[in-house]
C-alpha cells in the first residue's frame, strides 16, 4: 500500500505519483514559490522578454498555466488587441486560474482558459508560446514531437521561452546541484522529511534533461538561434526563436 506523505503546504501526495489535480490548485502559488528559486523574478524576465515579439494583433499561448499568475501579468502588460490562451490539463488548475485572475481585477477579455493536453492541441500561428517549469513534466517519448509541433505553430520570427529544471552534465556536478538545492528548500523552511517526501512523489514524473540534451531537442526541431536567458544551480531558462 502506498503512504500518502505531505509534501508542503498540505499538499499530500503519493510515493511516485506526483499530481497538479486533485487538491493541489489550492496551495500550489505559495508552494511553487517556495520550491523555485526566483519564480517571481522569472516572470519578470518573461514579461520584459515579451515585449521583443508581442505586437498588435498576436496569438500567445502559455503552456501549464497552473493557477494564472504568469498569464495574468502578460495580459495585463500588452494591448487588448493580444489574444492570450493558457492551457492546463488538470480541471482544478485552470478553474482555479480563473478565480484568482477574476479576483485580481482581470475581466479576461483577451485571454482564453481551457483545460487541454498540449500533446493532443492544435495551436494557431503563434508569435510567442512559453512553458515555464511545465514541459519537464512531459513524458519524455513525448517531447520532441510537442517541441517540433511548436515551432511549427511559431510565426516566422516568433519566439518560444522555455524554462525547465535541468539536471548536471555528470555525477559530481548533479551531486552538487542537488545539495545546493536541498541547502535552499531547508533556507524555505521546508522540513527534511516535507523534502524527502517531495522528492519521493516526483520519482517518474518529473524527468529533467540535461542543458545539451534540452538543446538538442530545440536544434532537432528546426531551432538555429537559442540562447540561455536564466541560469541558477538546477534551473534555466531558454530562449529560442524562429
Amino acid at each position: 500500500m502506498k503512504k500518502k506523505m505531505d509534501v508542503g503546504e498540505g499538499i499530500i501526495a503519493d510515493n511516485a505519483s506526483w499530481t497538479f489535480g486533485s487538491d493541489t490548485a489550492k496551495t500550489f502559488s505559495g508552494h511553487v514559490r517556495r520550491s523555485v528559486p526566483f519564480y517571481d523574478e522569472g516572470h519578470d524576465l518573461v514579461a520584459k522578454i515579451s515585449d521583443f515579439f508581442v505586437k498588435p494583433g498576436s496569438v500567445c499561448y502559455e503552456l501549464g498555466v497552473s493557477t494564472g499568475t504568469l498569464i495574468d501579468k502578460l495580459s495585463r502588460r500588452h494591448k487588448p488587441s493580444v489574444k492570450w490562451v493558457g492551457l492546463d490539463s488538470e480541471g482544478e488548475m485552470v478553474s482555479r486560474a480563473k478565480e484568482e485572475m477574476r479576483a485580481n481585477g482581470n475581466k479576461m477579455k483577451n485571454v482564453e482558459l481551457a483545460v487541454e493536453d498540449v500533446n493532443l492541441y492544435e495551436f494557431q500561428p503563434a508569435d510567442l508560446i512559453i512553458s515555464y517549469y511545465t514541459i519537464q513534466f512531459i513524458p519524455p517519448r513525448l517531447r520532441q514531437a510537442l517541441i517540433d509541433k511548436i515551432y511549427k505553430a511559431l510565426n516566422w520570427g516568433g519566439a518560444f521561452l522555455i524554462f525547465e529544471k535541468v539536471r548536471a552534465p555528470d555525477a559530481r556536478f548533479q551531486d552538487m546541484m542537488t545539495a545546493i538545492y536541498t541547502d535552499f528548500k531547508l533556507e524555505q523552511k521546508y522540513s527534511p522529511e516535507e523534502i524527502i517526501a517531495k522528492s519521493r512523489s516526483l520519482k517518474g514524473v518529473l524527468e529533467p534533461f540535461s542543458t545539451q540534451g534540452n538543446l538538442d531537442l530545440y536544434k532537432r526541431a528546426g531551432f538555429v538561434d537559442v540562447m540561455t536567458v536564466f541560469k541558477y544551480v538546477s534551473f534555466e531558462g531558454f530562449l529560442c526563436v524562429k
